[in-house]
């Protein structure tokens, strides 16, 4: 079935990942733009493990903000837990301030199903009721399951549901492009 798609966006077949310093610096720039065009001057930053932080961390330093960022670990709260089990490395969610009526950025690599970001919302709201929340991330790539939308990425990319973008970290950051393959009957 074909795909209907705004005429701003350009579409690209990848065979190998983006590279990552443009990403980031169009990342760096559109939340720039975010937070001037809704008058937010002292957003706090969260990130989901693993590649939101290493993205958060970068985006704090590269916008000048003094508050550390906050971490959230999602494992507690995805609607696949019974079907695909609990991550074998499930870190403690950490957010050092009161979430309470502040500007969130929440940061992740690449949005695809949004189903991470209902997560990480849920787990936000179990902190307290921020003013905002504004989604940030590298890549938004099609394939949404939850209608989600970030308010600020690096790239959007269309890609095969065979294929998965994977940023691996902490230093130096990058994209890996992954094929994912299918099981045969025997497998």
């Amino acid at each position: 079935m074909p795909m209907l798609l705004p005429s701003s966006w350009r579409i690209t077949l990848l065979t190998s990942a983006p590279a990552i310093e443009p990403l980031l610096e169009a990342l760096v720039a559109s939340v720039r733009a975010r937070l001037a065009e809704h008058n937010i001057v002292d957003p706090r930053l969260v990130g989901i493990h693993s590649g939101g932080v290493w993205l958060a961390r970068h985006l704090s330093q590269s916008l000048g903000l003094a508050e550390p960022i906050g971490e959230l670990d999602i494992s507690f709260y995805r609607d696949d837990f019974t079907r695909v089990g609990m991550h074998p490395t499930v870190r403690p969610s950490r957010i050092p301030w009161d979430v309470e009526g502040k500007h969130l950025l929440l940061i992740d690599d690449v949005l695809y199903t949004g189903r991470t970001i209902r997560a990480a919302l849920n787990e936000i709201f179990d902190y307290g009721r921020p003013a905002s929340v504004t989604l940030a991330v590298l890549v938004s790539r099609n394939g949404r399951e939850l209608p989600i939308e970030a308010g600020a990425f690096g790239a959007r990319l269309i890609l095969p549901p065979s294929q998965q973008l994977k940023l691996r970290g902490p230093a130096p950051l990058h994209l890996d492009l992954v094929e994912r393959t299918s099981r045969g009957a025997g497998s």
